[in-house]
């Protein structure tokens, strides 16, 4: 076995052995994550239905791995919320990208203000984890529409698989500019790693609690 077929079954080993510690990371952090939810998840459910009409989670239509998902929320918008993004597509405050946001957005429910500025919106999103459709550490998961749009160099983003969270979101999430958030994404499929995953994780959890601990 010359050099070059050793070091490339070395590295195929190497990548085997960080996708089963990776797989096994997101099954253990799904489930304590769901856990944690777990009280409070009635009475978010409750409040949903008390306030506006519609179900309490809704499924999203993201990529990841090169495939179309749903990805599972609590519903903090009202009923129909997606029909009305074209009518509301002049006031997007994204002008660098095909992103879409609005710091007030008037489709978001009292509620839904609440639990998404504690996150508690994204918590059903570790159900896709456990199913495998996302894992706990990846690039942010996008539509359609948003995905098309990505320059060439970081086209490769759409087959990776998507994370609940990521290197673009511990460092500003939608409030990066479009190319910077997909260079950090870009980067961390370049350097990703079982300790990486765990650092990202880590600061996850710190601003999780820096923002449930700030009211």
């Amino acid at each position: 076995m010359d050099i070059w077929t050793e070091k490339l079954f070395q590295d195929r080993s190497n990548t085997m052995l960080y996708s089963a510690a990776k797989r096994g990371v997101d099954i253990v952090g799904a489930l304590a994550g769901l856990a944690l939810i777990a009280p409070i998840a009635p009475i978010i459910a409750v409040a949903i239905k008390l306030e506006s009409k519609g179900s309490v989670l809704v499924t999203l239509p993201r990529v990841s791995r090169g495939k179309l998902i749903n990805v599972y929320k609590f519903r903090s918008m009202i009923d129909g919320a997606h029909a009305m993004k074209t009518e509301l597509t002049h006031l997007n405050e994204r002008i660098d990208g095909p992103f879409f946001k609005m710091r007030h957005d008037p489709r978001v429910t009292r509620v839904g203000r609440i639990i998404r500025k504690f996150r508690f919106d994204e918590f059903p999103q570790l159900l896709n984890v456990l199913k495998g459709d996302l894992s706990l550490v990846g690039p942010r998961p996008h539509e359609v529409e948003e995905i098309i749009h990505y320059p060439h160099p970081y086209k490769h983003l759409m087959l990776a698989k998507a994370g609940v969270t990521g290197l673009s979101q511990i460092n500003g999430a939608s409030s990066l500019p479009f190319l910077k958030e997909l260079e950090y994404d870009s980067g961390y499929l370049e350097e990703q790693s079982l300790s990486l995953d765990v650092q990202i994780i880590a600061k996850t959890l710190g601003i999780f609690f820096r923002d449930h601990n700030a009211v």
